[in-house]
């Protein structure tokens, strides 16, 4: 395991986060995107605190990831299916 300690800030708040070498730079963005949506929310919408906005955040976010996961199954089950239908056709022998 290579393991790499960093910190992300994160709504004004600073995070330290043991993570893998090969994920650091997801982690990075991921925070980032965090910020920048609750930048774009707080422009737009009114909010008594930054709770309000990494709630909203959170949502965008998981519903995002959950329509996302709809699609890959979708694909995933059409895509069984047209290998199930090539491999029924290569399985059938010509008749002589």
């Amino acid at each position: 395991m290579d393991e790499l300690s960093i910190s992300v800030v994160i709504a004004d708040r600073t995070y330290k986060l043991k993570i893998e070498r090969s994920e650091e730079e997801a982690v990075r963005a991921a925070a980032r995107a965090i910020d920048e949506q609750m930048k774009n929310y707080a422009s737009h919408f009114q909010y008594k605190d930054k709770q309000d906005l990494l709630a909203m955040v959170a949502l965008q976010f998981s519903t995002s990831t959950i329509e996302l996961d709809n699609q890959i199954k979708f694909s995933e089950k059409g895509l069984l299916l047209k290998l199930e239908e090539i491999n029924g056709l290569l399985t059938v022998v010509p008749e002589r």
